[in-house]
């Protein structure tokens, strides 16, 4: 079956004076370079590409961010991408506080703490939609020049996943409340699929439930109060929970997106749940690796195997290793899981307790060839004698599977990589992998939310014909942008 590739991330600048910048100074001693304007001739995946330049547009978030004098309100930095990269010049900043953005900025909103991209309303611009918390999230709409306005979406401000679930070729908007983490059992919260395409007055040419109600252990459709609460779960099996992250994909090939949620499963254990797209009637439930285990797992999908089956991968999963489940007709399975770690023959370094190899994933073909590649972030690699510096890896896709041949990892004291490894900085606790300067190849983006104390900072590195390289590479934060810094955690999530 021919399927549409799932989507990529990424980024680029200039590099020796960004080094001798951020040794001298640290992030907020660099200056980017300015971006010329550009003719739309880049060839970057639409869903990443705001004003329809044919550039893929980097998303930081900064949720912790103090905003009109509110602390950790938070907010999103776009910086938009360009034949020459980015700059710190073309930008968004995008807060509560921001005009046309409804709401005001509060206290503890952790806004930007995550969002999803997607062109909602079918006029050829990608839209970036934020969480925003118990507020609701934001929809920000593209336009030849950017992002503009702002619709608020009351009541949905957790984790939106913006994919086609329903398989009509309209992208359709995931939405989930927000919901405090805490107890034995995680708590039920509202959900729902608004079928697109969303009007920019926030409407939705329908709704669909968030589960296929009739699959739930104990549902009775003739139960009142199973109808009035959405249906009868199973002990501790809430419609939602509360919910960090998501990633979408279609892992059976039957052409309706499905979404891989890490979620709380009560206990102080989060895990993994897998929903399969389907048509009125909702989501089904499905396998997937990561069920149980720690906060410090990525999660990423994209067809590693060629095979036009995505494939999920789980990181940092419970026994410290990445795992690969490979998609097919009949979804997932656990005799088709592909397990490795640094110990993976052609991967540099050694594995060690406390690397957290796979915190942050990110999925999709870097090289071209057909085979999408596996970033990894390693937020506690020590390098040499500094513990928890952190780097990133990239492992090859193949018919086959993951290989380790041609396997790479960088660090900030990898020669042309701005800055120099120190204790705690947690580099690469998240990646995103995307065509910034729209010339065919993903580069990565990379984010260490504690550089220099907790105010954070991103690198980008470029994307080759053979896999990643160090040459060019930059690195900026919160302050280049002129942008609240100070305890941001600026890099906290990327896209």
């Amino acid at each position: 079956m021919s399927r549409a590739r799932r989507r990529s991330r990424t980024a680029r600048l200039t590099a020796p004076l960004a080094a001798a910048a951020l040794l001298a100074g640290g992030v907020g001693a660099l200056a980017l370079t300015g971006a010329s304007a550009q003719a739309a001739t880049g060839s970057a995946n639409a869903q990443d590409d705001f004003n329809g330049d044919g550039y893929a547009d980097l998303v930081v978030g900064a949720p912790n961010a103090t905003v009109s004098s509110k602390a950790k309100a938070g907010y999103v930095a776009v910086t938009y991408g360009s034949a020459d990269g980015l700059s710190a010049g073309n930008k968004k900043l995008i807060s509560r506080s921001t005009g046309g953005v409804p709401g005001s900025a509060t206290a503890s909103q952790f806004f930007g703490s995550t969002f999803s991209k997607g062109d909602l309303d079918g006029d050829g611009f990608s839209d970036l939609v934020i969480a925003g918390g118990k507020a609701g999230s934001v929809i920000l709409w593209g336009s030849a020049s950017g992002l503009t306005g702002g619709t608020n979406i009351a009541g949905y401000g957790e984790a939106p996943q913006a994919g086609d679930f329903d398989g009509d070729g309209k992208l359709d908007l995931a939405l989930f409340a927000d919901q405090n983490v805490a107890g034995d059992d995680p708590p039920s919260a509202a959900a729902t699929v608004w079928k697109g395409p969303v009007s920019r007055a926030g409407t939705p040419a329908a709704t669909l439930p968030i589960l296929d109600k009739s699959l739930w252990w104990g549902y009775d459709a003739n139960d009142a109060s199973c109808a009035t609460n959405g249906g009868c779960e199973e002990d501790g099996d809430s419609i939602s929970g509360p919910i960090s992250s998501g990633q979408v994909g279609d892992v059976n090939g039957d052409g309706k997106d499905d979404i891989v949620q890490w979620r709380y499963e009560g206990d102080g254990v989060w895990g993994n749940r897998l929903l399969l797209g389907g048509g009125s009637t909702g989501f089904t439930r499905g396998w997937v690796p990561g069920e149980a285990t720690g906060l410090d797992t990525g999660t990423g999908i994209g067809d590693v195997n060629g095979d036009d089956f995505d494939d999920v991968v789980v990181g940092n999963d419970w026994d410290g290793k990445v795992k690969v489940a490979l998609g097919s007709a009949s979804g997932l399975s656990e005799d088709r899981v592909q397990t490795f770690d640094q110990d993976l023959a052609g991967v540099p370094g050694v594995e060690e307790e406390g690397d957290e190899l796979g915190a942050s994933v990110s999925v999709a073909d870097v090289t071209g060839d057909g085979f999408a590649d596996i970033a990894l972030g390693v937020p506690g690699e020590d390098i040499g004698t500094v513990a928890d510096a952190g780097s990133i890896a990239l492992v090859h896709g193949s018919a086959s599977g993951v290989t380790g041949a041609g396997a790479q990892t960088f660090h900030q004291d990898t020669a042309g990589v701005p800055g120099v490894a120190e204790a705690n900085d947690r580099f690469g606790v998240s990646t995103a992998l995307l065509d910034v300067n729209g010339d065919g190849r993903l580069d990565l983006a990379a984010g260490s939310t504690d550089e220099n104390s907790l105010n954070g900072a991103v690198w980008v590195l470029r994307g080759t014909a053979t896999g990643l390289t160090a040459t060019s590479s930059f690195a900026f934060g919160g302050k280049d942008l002129s942008a609240p810094y100070t305890d941001a955690r600026f890099g906290a999530f990327l896209r």
